[in-house]
């Protein structure tokens, strides 16, 4: 079996090699045929990769594979770097022997997986802060004040002491509107049983 130099010279001095504590998101995939296991750690600003660190248990392509993928992901956008290919990453190692080649299919994927990871991460957090807006604004005391008058009111009263009228809250919308009368926010006409 005959590795390329630049496989070698990736093998003997991989680069990028260890974990990112914190990661911004982690993948990892392995081939149970082989028996190679590769993990990737991403750290994203700014929709770009800023760190990769990979922890590979394999052979000498596998841990080729997973520098060089390393190598060429860094600093690419999510978008650039969703778009590395087995095929890319054997071509800039100048080819591995057929059966090695699924290697850098591992090497991508795992880069794939980490960024999936990063993303879906991403979108828990957008929905717990979206959740946590809506909960903070529903929890927010609503200024109330008379419908007919603007005049201040403490709660829902049944008295408008500015204007004078009688005030019920409406069994739709739960605002105060004129006792028995139409609401002048949502335009129930409901009577409150």
């Amino acid at each position: 079996m005959i590795y390329s130099e630049k496989v070698m010279e990736h093998f003997q001095n991989p680069r990028n090699v260890g974990k990112i504590e914190d990661a911004d998101g982690v993948g990892e995939v392995g081939n149970p045929v082989c028996g190679d296991m590769m993990t990737f750690y991403i750290k994203v600003e700014n929709n770009r990769l800023v760190d990769i660190k990979f922890q590979t248990f394999g052979c000498g392509a596998a841990i080729a594979v997973s520098s060089m993928v390393s190598e060429i992901a860094m600093g690419k956008t999510i978008e650039e770097a969703l778009k590395i290919t087995n095929k890319m990453v054997a071509e800039e190692l100048g080819g591995l022997p057929k059966n090695k080649l699924h290697c850098s299919n591992l090497g991508a994927d795992a880069l794939h997986k980490a960024i999936e990871d990063y993303l879906q991460k991403q979108s828990q957090k957008e929905e717990d802060e979206k959740a946590e807006k809506t909960v903070s604004e529903k929890e927010k005391p609503r200024e109330i004040s008379c419908p007919y008058c603007e005049g201040p009111l403490k709660g829902l009263e049944e008295y408008c002491r500015a204007c004078q009228i009688e005030l019920e809250e409406c069994p739709e919308c739960g605002l105060p509107r004129k006792k028995g009368d139409k609401c002048p926010h949502c335009g129930a006409t409901r009577v409150r049983v």
